[in-house]
Protein backbone atom coordinates (compact mmCIF):
# COMPACT_ATOMS: atom_id res chain seq x y z
CA UNK A 1 0.00 0.00 0.00
CA UNK A 2 1.47 2.98 -1.23
CA UNK A 3 0.26 6.73 0.06
CA UNK A 4 0.21 9.18 -2.52
CA UNK A 5 -2.14 12.18 -3.93
CA UNK A 6 -4.40 12.18 -6.88
CA UNK A 7 -2.90 14.54 -8.83
CA UNK A 8 0.70 12.15 -8.95
CA UNK A 9 -1.60 9.08 -10.55
CA UNK A 10 -2.76 8.65 -14.35
CA UNK A 11 -6.59 8.30 -15.17
CA UNK A 12 -7.69 5.08 -14.52
CA UNK A 13 -5.43 4.42 -11.78
CA UNK A 14 -7.76 2.37 -8.96
CA UNK A 15 -7.24 3.82 -5.39
CA UNK A 16 -8.87 3.80 -1.95
CA UNK A 17 -9.09 7.14 0.24
CA UNK A 18 -8.37 4.89 3.49
CA UNK A 19 -5.49 2.31 4.57
CA UNK A 20 -7.46 -0.89 3.09
CA UNK A 21 -4.90 -3.97 2.20
CA UNK A 22 -7.75 -5.64 0.69
CA UNK A 23 -11.20 -3.15 -0.25
CA UNK A 24 -14.67 -4.10 -1.45
CA UNK A 25 -15.45 -3.10 -4.67
CA UNK A 26 -17.35 -0.11 -2.72
CA UNK A 27 -14.73 1.43 -0.82
CA UNK A 28 -12.52 1.18 -4.46
CA UNK A 29 -12.25 4.49 -7.12
CA UNK A 30 -11.32 4.69 -10.40
CA UNK A 31 -9.09 8.30 -11.35
CA UNK A 32 -11.04 9.91 -13.95
CA UNK A 33 -9.68 12.97 -15.83
CA UNK A 34 -9.01 17.00 -14.57
CA UNK A 35 -11.94 19.40 -14.68
CA UNK A 36 -10.23 22.92 -15.46
CA UNK A 37 -13.55 24.76 -14.96
CA UNK A 38 -13.83 23.55 -11.02
CA UNK A 39 -9.51 22.78 -11.04
CA UNK A 40 -10.18 19.19 -9.65
CA UNK A 41 -9.43 16.03 -10.19
CA UNK A 42 -12.57 13.53 -10.97
CA UNK A 43 -12.92 9.64 -9.76
CA UNK A 44 -16.00 7.17 -10.00
CA UNK A 45 -16.83 4.15 -8.04
CA UNK A 46 -15.71 0.74 -9.63
CA UNK A 47 -18.89 -0.70 -8.63
CA UNK A 48 -21.03 2.59 -9.88
CA UNK A 49 -19.39 4.32 -12.48
CA UNK A 50 -22.34 6.90 -12.58
CA UNK A 51 -20.97 7.81 -8.80
CA UNK A 52 -18.40 10.43 -9.28
CA UNK A 53 -16.89 12.89 -7.02
CA UNK A 54 -14.60 15.42 -7.41
CA UNK A 55 -11.20 15.68 -5.43
CA UNK A 56 -8.63 18.60 -5.23
CA UNK A 57 -5.12 17.49 -6.50
CA UNK A 58 -3.66 17.35 -2.79
CA UNK A 59 -5.84 14.71 -1.66
CA UNK A 60 -4.11 11.55 0.15
CA UNK A 61 -5.01 8.18 -1.66
CA UNK A 62 -3.87 4.94 -1.29
CA UNK A 63 -2.62 2.98 -4.63
CA UNK A 64 -1.18 -0.84 -5.10
CA UNK A 65 -3.30 -3.22 -2.96
CA UNK A 66 -4.90 -6.45 -3.87
CA UNK A 67 -7.94 -6.01 -5.41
Amino acid sequence: MVETTISQIKAGTFFTLKPIEEPKESQVYVRDEYNRSTKKYEAYKFEDISDFREFKGDKKVYIDFYF
